[in-house]
C-alpha cells in the first residue's frame, strides 16, 4: 500500500517571527486560515482513493505556536479518524522554540505521531544573521523532549541561507545526524519577493545559491544521512505556480530531487581524467546520467570527454560502470 499525506496548510498565523527567507502566503499558496470542516473535508476526499495509507499532516506555519483553543480545534478534526485506522497517524510542523512538555502532553492526547522541527542551521551565527529567533540549544533541546514522549522526529535544515557555507551546511548536517531523527528535509534557499534575503540580495550583501551549487553540495549532505539510517523525505521545496512568480533568486527547481541524483552520476565520471569511455548505465537511471537536456553530456564535451552511453540493465539503478576506450 502506497503511502500518503492529507497536507493541511497553516499560514504564518503562530509564527513569532519572520525570518530572511520566509513569505508564507507565497510558500503555502494559501493564505486562509483551515477549519475543523476543511480537515474534514480534505480527509473525506482523500480517502475515496483506495490503495493508499494516509498520515494528516499539519505544514505551513508554526503548529504549537499558534493559539491553543484553535490548535486544539483542528487536533480533534484529525484525531477521529485514527479511530478504525482510518489514517495511519497526524504529523506537524512547529518551531524548536515552540515544544516543551504541556505542549507535547497535548499532542499525545490527540494522538499526534510525527513532529518536524524546522532547524533550517545548527551554527547560532546562522540562525541569528537569518532572524530565526531560536538557538541551535532549541533544536537540540526539543529534538531530546520529542523522542523522551515517544514521537518520530524529523528535522528540516536548508543550504544556501545568510551567512552559510558549504562547510557549515556539512557541519549542520552532521549535528542532525547526532540528534538521530528518524526523517530529515534538506530545502536549498529560494529566495522571494519581500523577504530580507531579497533586500540583501539587492544590496549586494548576499549571493543566493545556486540549482547547480546546491545540487554538488547535496552529493555530500545525502550520503551523510543515508549512511546514519535516516531517511530523506524531501529534496527542495514543493513547486507551486505562486512560488515560482515570486523567486527572484536562489536554488529552486522542480526537479531538484532528479537533478542531485543526476550530479551524483557526473561526479562519478568526474573523478577519472577527461579520456575515450564508455558509460554504461541502467535504463532507469539513463536520464539521469544524460541530466536535463542533455547538460551533464554537454558538460563533458566541454571538459574534453568523450564519452559512448551504452545502456546496460545488469548494471544497478543509480549507478554506472566506466570503460576506458
Amino acid at each position: 500500500m502506497k503511502k500518503g499525506n492529507i497536507s493541511i496548510f497553516i499560514p504564518h498565523l503562530g509564527c513569532p517571527h519572520k525570518c530572511s527567507f520566509c513569505n508564507q502566503n507565497i510558500i503555502t499558496g494559501n493564505e486562509k486560515q483551515p477549519t475543523a470542516e476543511d480537515v474534514e473535508n480534505a480527509v473525506e476526499t482523500a480517502l475515496k482513493r483506495k490503495g493508499y495509507a494516509y498520515e494528516i499532516a499539519f505544514f505551513g506555519g508554526s503548529f504549537t505556536a499558534i493559539d491553543r483553543d484553535y490548535m486544539i480545534v483542528l487536533l480533534e478534526a484529525a484525531s477521529k479518524y485514527l479511530d478504525n485506522n482510518r489514517i495511519e497517524g497526524i504529523r506537524i510542523s512547529t518551531r524548536p522554540d515552540a515544544i516543551d512538555c504541556e505542549i507535547l502532553d497535548i499532542l499525545k492526547k490527540y494522538g499526534v505521531t510525527s513532529i518536524e522541527l524546522g532547524a533550517q542551521s545548527m551554527n547560532d551565527e546562522v540562525l541569528k544573521a537569518n532572524l530565526r529567533g531560536h538557538t541551535v540549544e532549541d533544536v537540540e533541546n526539543a529534538s531530546r523532549l520529542i523522542k523522551e514522549y515517544g514521537f518520530e522526529l524529523g528535522l528540516q535544515m536548508m543550504t544556501g541561507l545568510y551567512l552559510d557555507t558549504d562547510e557549515r551546511a556539512i557541519q549542520t548536517a552532521q549535528r542532525i545526524i547526532n540528534l538521530a531523527p528518524a526523517t530529515v528535509r534538506i530545502y536549498p534557499t529560494a529566495v522571494l519577493k519581500g523577504t530580507y534575503l531579497a533586500r540583501l540580495l539587492d544590496e549586494e550583501k548576499y549571493k543566493a545559491q545556486t540549482v547547480d551549487d546546491a545540487a554538488n553540495l547535496c552529493t555530500t549532505l545525502v550520503p551523510m544521512f543515508e549512511n546514519a539510517g535516516i531517511r530523506i523525505i524531501r529534496l527542495g521545496l514543493h513547486s507551486s505556480p505562486e512560488l515560482k512568480k515570486n523567486i527572484v533568486a536562489g536554488a529552486f527547481h522542480d526537479s531538484f530531487g532528479e537533478i542531485v541524483k543526476s550530479r551524483f552520476l557526473l561526479n562519478k565520471i568526474l573523478k577519472y581524467p577527461p579520456d575515450d569511455y564508455e558509460i554504461f548505465v541502467n535504463s532507469k537511471s539513463l536520464s539521469q546520467l544524460k541530466g536535463q537536456q542533455k547538460r551533464n553530456i554537454y558538460f563533458l564535451m566541454e571538459e574534453g570527454y568523450n564519452i559512448k552511453v551504452t545502456v546496460n540493465d545488469k548494471v544497478a539503478v543509480d549507478d554506472i560502470k566506466i570503460v576506458r576506450r
